[in-house]
């Protein structure tokens, strides 16, 4: 076996633990759901970047943050990263512990889309007339979405723009995922510490109040940092085109867990707007796989 198959397939399952973990976060997150949203983010923030911190000091590879965080020229964009994935984790939180799984689901299915969107408006990106096509079909459903579910129409919204522009910021800064990540969650902790000094000041912060509420916040920094490390892997080792096929797994199990784990109703609306977006996503999928083929073809030839 070559050492190009010997990555693919260390990439896969790379892929598929990062993509599964995300897909599963509303169970972890189901399980607090006695602990405010606020805190929740701001424990997040506060155990990613110890448990990021350490990681980098064990792999000696603490330069890159430093080099981030005193470079104005990538703090700026990070600071902006950094608000949007904030705003992100704090709309999923509240949206998954209030009932709104099915509505997050759909934020993250719409992300490709918005994305696409943001590579034609910001990078002058052209489609091809399949892309078009899915793009057009899974407007349709977004729009029936909007007619029938309007009151969790602004979750799915807000989660696909934050992550779309957070994604779009991070692509134009030129910074390692991990040291990213570091900079990110280091320019929210002042905000972080502050709203946590002050809900303790008022009695009524949730860590320290037992045992497992206590160690669930302390795991949700490796809740975070640990599919970030496995997708670096698998984005390393697997083609774009496979990888841009797997990210369906997360939402699609977000879904799931909504309306069988968590008993979450669909109406009829709902049920042929998500059947059109999902319509949108394979043909996307497909025109991206076979573009992706056919330049590999052009490339051998």
């Amino acid at each position: 076996m070559g050492a190009g198959e010997q990555d693919n397939r260390g990439g896969l399952p790379a892929a598929v633990a990062a993509y599964g973990l995300w897909g599963l976060l509303p169970i972890f997150f189901k399980s607090l759901h006695h602990v405010g949203p606020f805190e929740l983010v701001a424990q997040r923030v506060v155990w990613s970047l110890a448990l990021v911190v350490g990681l980098l000091a064990f792999r000696r590879a603490l330069g890159p943050l430093r080099a981030a965080i005193v470079n104005p020229r990538v703090l700026l964009p990070l600071t902006a990263s950094a608000l949007f994935i904030g705003v992100n984790w704090t709309t999923y939180v509240w949206a998954v512990n209030d009932g709104h799984i099915v509505a997050a689901s759909l934020g993250y299915f719409l992300n490709p889309l918005v994305n696409v969107a943001l590579g034609v408006m910001v990078l002058k990106e052209r489609l091809r007339p399949g892309q078009s096509v899915a793009i057009a079909v899974a407007a349709v459903g977004v729009a029936i979405m909007a007619a029938t579910a309007l009151t969790t129409l602004w979750i799915s919204i807000m989660l696909a723009l934050s992550f779309a522009f957070y994604g779009l910021v991070r692509k134009l800064t030129p910074v390692a995922p991990m040291a990213g990540l570091g900079a990110e969650t280091l320019i929210l902790m002042p905000m972080a510490l502050l709203y946590l000094l002050w809900l303790g000041s008022h009695g009524g912060i949730a860590f320290g109040a037992d045992g497992f509420t206590t160690a669930m916040l302390i795991a949700s920094g490796a809740i975070t940092t640990a599919p970030l490390v496995l997708f670096a892997v698998a984005a390393q080792r697997l083609p774009m085109a496979t990888l841009g096929l797997m990210q369906y797994i997360a939402p699609t199990l977000q879904f799931l867990c909504g309306v069988l784990l968590y008993g979450e109703k669909l109406s009829q609306g709902q049920i042929i707007s998500f059947g059109l977006i999902w319509i949108g996503l394979i043909l996307f999928a497909l025109d991206s796989y076979g573009g992706a083929r056919r330049a590999r073809m052009a490339a051998a030839t």
